[in-house]
């Protein structure tokens, strides 16, 4: 095991309190933690952000969700790095069977993205409205 060294630092309260609650929602010490954070600022530094990368959120269930953090913790993988895996498998699986190594239509699964965002935005924008009701005394 590498040899460890002490660090301390004078935080505001406020930033205190958002890692100590972060710590204990990822059931980590602070050590831990603190490793983590570094080495993922670490991995992200000289990485420009060009606009060429997308975000992906979605919802699970509470279950897959523990089952998910369980193994992330046996495996020691970040979730990103996780899911990633998950997704470059599937589509390397998905070429293999195809017999392509690139998918066809790129421009088409493009446009329908832009598509998909545009009415997310106008869902979203939609549901910030504030109601009226039409019901008056």
């Amino acid at each position: 095991m590498e040899k460890r060294k002490n660090l301390c630092a004078m935080i505001p309260e406020t930033l205190h309190t958002k890692i100590r609650d972060e710590q204990e929602r990822k059931e980590l010490t602070l050590s831990q933690l603190v490793e983590n954070v570094f080495e993922e600022y670490f991995k992200m530094e000289g990485k420009v952000m060009d606009g060429k990368t997308r975000t992906l959120a979605f919802q699970i269930s509470e279950e897959l969700f523990t089952k998910i953090k369980t193994h992330i913790k046996k495996t020691g993988q970040s979730q990103k790095d996780f899911v990633i895996g998950l997704i470059e498998q599937a589509l390397e699986e998905t070429e293999e069977a195809e017999g392509t190594e690139e998918v066809e239509g790129t421009e088409e699964v493009e446009e329908t993205v832009e598509a998909e965002e545009v009415e997310e935005e106008e869902a979203i924008e939609e549901a910030e409205e504030p109601e009226v009701s039409e019901d008056r005394y």
